[in-house]
């Protein structure tokens, strides 16, 4: 009976935040961090490899039930960055009408972080078909 009272009710949409600042890994002391920037650098050998590996990552977990009839899956990320100033732009990963659940990654790295800045506000979107499931935004985003 107190079973029932534990099982929790699933956030539709997680986001989680990483900014890779730097390629050191050796310096870091917390074991997370260290396997979070080991695991973006995985296959980068050379430093302009690892140098185009350094900006900010969104790793979105979703779960949507199947609602029968109200088409593919959608997360779409709207972001501005430092020097383009109001500029909103847009990544979009889709994902089968079938799909219950997933994990999407956007990253902002290499050229467009080193020149266009860091991320300054965000908001991430899940849709089925035409209907918003859920919206996590930054506090800045407007």
């Amino acid at each position: 009976m107190g079973l029932g009272a534990c099982a929790g009710h699933k956030d539709p949409l997680v986001v989680k935040q990483f900014k890779m600042l730097n390629e050191q890994t050796d310096t870091v002391q917390d074991p997370m961090i260290r396997g979070e920037k080991q695991r973006h650098l995985r296959g980068a050998v050379s430093m302009a490899e690892r140098t185009a590996r350094l900006g900010a990552y969104y790793t979105v977990v979703w779960n949507s039930p199947l609602e029968t009839g109200r088409g593919e899956v959608e997360v779409l990320f709207e972001f501005q960055q430092g020097a383009t100033a109001s500029l909103v732009k847009r990544m979009v990963k889709r994902f089968p009408a079938t799909a219950t659940s997933g994990q999407a990654e956007f990253a902002i790295i290499g050229n467009d972080y080193l020149k266009n800045g860091r991320v300054l506000a965000w908001k991430m979107t899940l849709r089925r078909g035409d209907r918003v499931l859920a919206t996590r935004k930054s506090h800045l985003w407007q």
